[in-house]
């Protein structure tokens, strides 16, 4: 798990992520599928940031790596409706891609966390992929 430091570097990208993404959905224009989008987007968002509040609560890597996998699918989600945003021309480009490249990094962030954490004990047995990782998507 990550050292206290790691912790509330994280905590905090993570709810500065959320903030400014709520922050561009409220400036996005009022149309149906703006509100579509930006109401996925704002409840993804946030869940990344609450679970991974809960995360560090864990009390044991047992506990840790579910609700880690939580954080990684709500991470990748965001990314998505972000990257749906961008792709709709919903907002201005500029806006867009500093929050998608702060949620890929969270993302990415998140999955070595989760690898780590499953190498803990018995590394041999562990299995480091990812559980929402799917070649055949890309």
């Amino acid at each position: 798990m990550a050292s206290l430091v790691t912790r509330d570097v994280l905590q905090r990208r993570m709810r500065y992520l959320a903030v400014a993404t709520i922050q561009l959905t409220n400036d996005l224009p009022r149309t149906r599928a703006a509100d579509v989008i930006s109401r996925q987007l704002v409840r993804s968002v946030t869940s990344v940031a609450a679970n991974y509040r809960a995360a560090c609560r864990a009390r044991s890597r047992r506990e840790f790596v579910p609700k880690m996998g939580i954080v990684e699918e709500e991470a990748d989600e965001t990314t998505f409706w972000l990257e749906l945003l961008d792709d709709c021309a919903l907002a201005p480009t500029a806006l867009i891609a500093p929050l998608t490249r702060e949620s890929g990094e969270l993302l990415a962030i998140t999955v070595a966390s989760i690898r780590t954490a499953r190498m803990g004990r018995g590394a041999g047995r562990a299995n480091p992929q990812s559980a929402i990782r799917n070649p055949q998507c890309l």
